[in-house]
């Protein structure tokens, strides 16, 4: 993990609570969606172990998560007083006292059972109450802890015969590293038991790079029971196939390095370092000299007069933007109650934004390797794996930070600080026109953009989150990927039919990164539909009357009508788009309804497991490009992931998808509803040795664009200007100035 943020030690966390307990009332947020604070999370956790000692048998917990259970959505937009129709006003009959509530998931730590648990708070007793304790089904697993996949790698470490296999192979016990990832799936073992699968390295020094060295066994952790129950021997390539081996996982009762038979493959010892210190050491080693390069005279990012941004706890409001922007245990970044200002009228634009899953499915088809398609966000929580970011180096000009937390083991929180990064940057121009006759003018309108950031670092990758905010209106979520390519070893001239040998003896496996951006849209209100737009050459032949010069296309529009509508995919011959719409408000010139446009161009990739594998009966978001459902509120919250509340361990397609709600909802309108849109984004990643040993960034964008949703271009308002400090970048060169 990038950080190892300090927790609040149990002992100051619960002096919080008592003062909270005691009867003081309690000062709510000034905004419904804040997220828990540190001490809100001690108060919660402490509430449940109250309950837990008064109510239960259960004899010892480990916290899992511990956050905030949003309030129904219009009683925020109430309270908040934004309108749900075009130029409507606040219904009164929305309006309501706000509870501020927690949910927790927690273990049994003796019996191995999962909990879920609603809690709320009493503000003017100062107290936080337990609603309800639920256990969760067999074989519902929340998702892994920071904690716990720490711990895997100690137990790994521990055990006396993954020291022997790596011994085997010339590794000491100090030695062997291991990333825990969830196990994935794993039908050989029963559905209660907690695992993990351990990604073996060796480390030869303090900081050498591990994923230059990885070993050939995969060990299966049981993390109730703090034991390794199993390990797994891939077997491996001759040039005439699979050798030594099948594709099919081995029986539990056989031996595992038995049932392999086959040769070991000791680690690669190349060092690929990726700290300057150390790769000048490891040219030194070899005789060579390792030298930086000239590095680039100094740009530095400067606002004499301060930001243009303002800042109220959460709350931002810049260029006419107005938004809620929380930390998120599971998502990251949750940007919430975005509005835009159109010439004084306050219009909706989206409740939620936020990437509420995504997987990574990896190619090569032999055991234990297809277990390796990790859902970042719903198995392990991507804003528990956020980084604490580094004023000019992650940031660059002046900076605004959030903090997050979340729960640790105890129940104490664990605070990230600089968890968000918010700021502004130039984006070169944002329109410009020139009049080119004789005694013409222009005008030039430099772009201005609001960046609202995260990076997270998941074992050995980096996602590098950026939600845009432009001056036309215009917002965009752009995924930026790098660090270090999973890696497993291939022996001396062994074929790597699934992946690409990045490096002597590393083969980086063929994968691919699928994103779920979640679109809670509240276009001018909660009405909303969304239709599909396709581009098409018309009919007729060339020299026909209809297209005689054979150059005529033109937009074919659908309007998704029922929930069994909603499953859409990305065709690139009729280069297909969607847009939301409210229509309760028409364009004066199109007379189309007001709407965003969604664009994907770019990262819409097929998903390519099989849809009845492994991964593919569980990633079932994945298949489409956009899905499109009603929202529906429970008491529990509302239709939030789209893999399903619970990841880890699951084997099927799960209950509380976004395909089955789209399967469920079956002929339920579509049309001017509350809706939920999901739209999938990714990459397929051949890995090249440019990739290796540390991958640079590569790009995907979701864009969300008004489409008359504006009369004309909002931006038309935004200043020109010169910048003063723009000069000749060499002396006595000619430089010509904006007019």
């Amino acid at each position: 993990m990038a950080n190892k943020p300090a927790p609040i030690a149990p002992s100051t966390a619960t002096a919080v609570q008592r003062e909270t307990v005691t009867g003081k009332p309690v000062q709510l947020p000034a905004h419904p969606l804040d997220p828990l604070t540190a001490d809100e999370i001690v108060a919660v956790s402490l509430a449940i172990r109250h309950y837990i000692a008064a109510e239960t048998k259960i004899n010892a917990v480990r916290f899992i998560t511990n956050y905030l259970l949003p309030p129904p959505k219009r009683v925020v937009l109430a309270h908040l007083g934004i309108p749900l129709t075009p130029g409507g006003k606040v219904s009164a009959e929305d309006k309501a006292d706000i509870i501020r509530k927690a949910e927790v998931d927690f273990l049994d730590v003796v019996a191995g059972d999962a909990y879920n648990a609603i809690v709320s708070l009493d503000a003017a007793a100062g107290k936080w109450s337990v609603e309800t304790i639920a256990k969760l089904p067999e074989g519902t697993q929340p998702q892994l802890s920071p904690g716990e996949l720490l711990a895997c790698e100690e137990i790994v470490k521990a055990d006396p015969r993954v020291q022997k296999f790596a011994k085997d192979v010339g590794v000491e016990p100090h030695q062997i590293f291991a990333d825990g990832w969830s196990v994935g799936y794993d039908d050989r073992f029963p559905k209660s038991k907690r695992l993990q699968q351990a990604l073996l390295f060796a480390r030869f020094s303090e900081h050498d790079n591990l994923y230059a060295h990885p070993m050939d066994f995969v060990p299966i952790v049981d993390m109730n029971l703090s034991k390794v129950i199993h390990i797994d021997f891939p077997p491996t390539y001759t040039p005439d196939g699979l050798t030594n081996g099948t594709t099919k996982p081995a029986s539990l009762e056989a031996d595992a390095f038995e049932t392999a038979k086959r040769a070991r493959i000791p680690p690669p010892l190349a060092p690929f370092n990726f700290l300057p210190d150390l790769m000048q050491e490891d040219a030194a080693k070899e005789g060579k000299e390792y030298k930086e390069r000239e590095a680039p005279k100094p740009l530095h990012v400067v606002q004499p007069e301060g930001v243009s941004f303002k800042m109220d706890g959460h709350v931002l409001e810049w260029q006419k933007w107005k938004m809620h922007i929380a930390f998120s245990h599971r998502e990251g970044i949750a940007i919430s109650t975005v509005t835009y200002n159109d010439d004084g009228e306050i219009r909706p634009l989206f409740y939620r934004l936020s990437v509420a899953e995504m997987v990574v499915p990896y190619g090569a088809p032999e055991h234990p390797h297809p277990r390796k398609f990790a859902f970042d966000t719903g198995e392990y929580g991507m804003g528990t794996m956020a980084n604490e970011l580094s004023l000019g180096c992650d940031c660059l000009g002046q900076i605004h930070y959030l903090s997050g937390a979340y729960t640790g083991h105890d129940g104490s929180a664990v605070i990230i600080k600089n968890v968000i990064c918010i700021h502004e940057e130039d984006n070169g121009l944002l329109w410009k026109h020139t009049d080119y006759r004789v005694g013409g003018r222009s005008q030039t309108v430099r772009s201005r953009r609001l960046v609202v950031s995260m990076v997270c670092t998941l074992a050995n990758y980096e996602y590098i989150w950026n939600y845009f905010f432009y001056q036309d209106g215009s917002v965009e979520l752009e995924i930026r990927l790098s660090g270090i390519l999973q890696v497993y070893p291939c022996a001396p001239n062994e074929p790597t039919p699934f992946g690409t040998q990045v490096a002597p003896g590393i083969n980086a496996q063929n994968h691919q990164h699928l994103f779920s951006l979640r679109v809670d849209s509240m276009v001018d209100g909660l009405s909303n539909s969304v239709i599909e737009t396709d581009v098409h050459p018309v009919p007729f032949p060339t020299g026909s009357e209809g297209n005689f010069a054979g150059n005529a296309f033109a937009t074919h529009d659908k309007v998704l009508q029922t929930a069994r509508e909603g499953a859409r995919s990305w065709d690139a011959a009729a280069d297909r788009r969607w847009r939301i719409v409210n229509n309760g408000r028409k364009h004066y010139s199109t007379q189309e309804p007001v709407g965003y446009s969604i664009g994907v161009k770019g990262g819409a990739v097929p998903f390519l497991p099989r849809d009845d594998g492994w991964v593919g009966r569980r990633a079932t978001f994945a298949r489409n490009t956009v899905w499109v459902v009603r929202e529906k509120e429970g008491a529990f919250g509302s239709r939030m992931w789209p893999s399903g509340k619970y990841v880890p361990q699951a084997r099927e397609e799960a209950k509380d998808s976004v395909s089955r709600w789209v399967r469920d909802d079956g002929e339920e309108s579509l049309e001017n509803q509350d809706l939920l849109v999901y739209v999938t984004v990714g990459t397929t990643h051949i890995a090249r040795p440019e990739d290796w040993p540390v991958m640079p960034v590569d790009h995907l964008r979701v864009t969300l664009k008004p489409n008359s949703f504006f009369a004309a271009n909002p931006s038309m308002d935004v200043p020109g200007g010169k910048d003063p400090k723009s000069v000749s970048a060499f002396e006595g060169t000619a430089a010509s100035c904006c007019t």
